[in-house]
């Protein structure tokens, strides 16, 4: 395999991966509210199932620390690219890097992101 090849493969993966996170949550966050519809569909005490269910947001929050620590590993792997100077190879479905504290372009300079 080219270098071209492998770092293709290594960001598709990567991108598969951060999908496959984001996707454990969301189907963890429906468990929850399945619980919840269920007992009250059922007209159960709120006591029955809370511990399964402080459980389940116990996994949540997991899975949360999960896609932090994919997403700095994301970073440091672009960190690693740019010092090898290895310039752009794919974009994927999803504008990623520092969303978070680059200025939203075209935003009006009176409003602020919350």
């Amino acid at each position: 395999m080219d270098k071209d090849q492998v770092v293709l493969g290594l960001g598709q993966t990567l991108t598969a991966t951060e999908q496959s996170v984001d996707a454990a949550i969301a189907q963890a966050a429906e468990m929850v509210q399945t619980m919840i519809s269920a007992r009250t569909e059922l007209s159960v005490s709120p006591v029955v199932g809370a511990e399964a269910q402080a459980k389940m947001m116990q996994a949540i929050a997991a899975l949360g620390e999960a896609r932090m620590a994919v997403v700095a590993a994301h970073q440091e792997m672009a960190k690693a690219h740019r010092k090898m100077g290895w310039g752009t190879y794919a974009v994927g479905p999803l504008d990623k890097g520092d969303d978070w504290t680059r200025p939203i372009e075209g935003a009006r300079p009176d409003l602020r992101v919350a």
